[in-house]
């Protein structure tokens, strides 16, 4: 079955460079492109692509208010940010993006990251980990309210000391730290972040890290 996908990219140039780009690949069909901010969501509701590759620049209000309304509204769209600028993975996390590719990303690469979001998994470019010991994100506003409630639901199924947990770690802390700072064992600072992964369904650290920004638990 083809890939649908939408393009939004405020150039027609590159919107043309991107369908060519990816009509290299016989099994995705370029549905539409859009220029225009204000028309994206009439244009995705005519043709509900499965992926809509998004150029995000810079993280302007109006731009991530668009990807999480798009996220909210069109659920069964998969959102591609495309963006030369590392430091807002964090931002595009937080309102719903499901990938984040850089623009100097090879085909491959962009290839990659679209049969792995239509899967239902998430792609970065590079791992979210590896950008946060290096400092490539921006720090992150932690007096912002999370406006959804699947954005914030889990806290609450969570202890104090588990919450706790997911801070140090998030701040780049190993488990013989964070055992150190409370008075725990490491073993179990372990089960703590073991009970945490099986209580909200997480399969990796990935998913917990995304936890932890969403829901402001951790300061990048």
């Amino acid at each position: 079955m083809k890939i649908t996908i939408a393009i939004y990219h405020p150039l027609r140039v590159v919107q043309e460079a991107f369908r060519l780009y990816l009509a290299s690949n016989t099994e995705f069909v370029v549905k539409e492109t859009c220029t225009d901010l204000s028309e994206l969501p009439t244009v995705l509701r005519q043709q509900m692509p499965n992926i809509l590759i998004y150029s995000l620049e810079n993280s302007a209000e109006e731009n991530l208010k668009m990807i999480k309304s798009i996220n909210l509204d069109f659920s069964r769209i998969r959102i591609l940010i495309l963006s030369s600028q590392k430091a807002l993975i964090a931002q595009s996390i937080k309102v719903g993006a499901k990938g984040f590719i850089h623009s100097t990303s090879s085909r491959s690469d962009l290839f990659e990251a679209i049969y792995t979001i239509r899967a239902g998994y998430d792609y970065y470019t590079e791992p979210i980990t590896h950008l946060l010991l290096d400092n490539y994100l921006d720090k992150i506003d932690n007096k912002e309210q999370c406006e959804s409630s699947q954005e914030s639901s889990g806290l609450e199924l969570l202890s104090d000391r588990q919450i706790e947990i997911i801070r140090l770690w998030g701040s780049n802390m190993t488990n013989q730290e964070i055992a150190d700072k409370l008075f725990i064992s490491v073993r179990t600072v372990e089960s703590h972040k073991n009970h945490i992964m099986q209580r909200l369904n997480f399969k990796t650290n990935i998913d917990m890290l995304k936890f932890g920004i969403r829901n402001n638990l951790i300061d990048l």
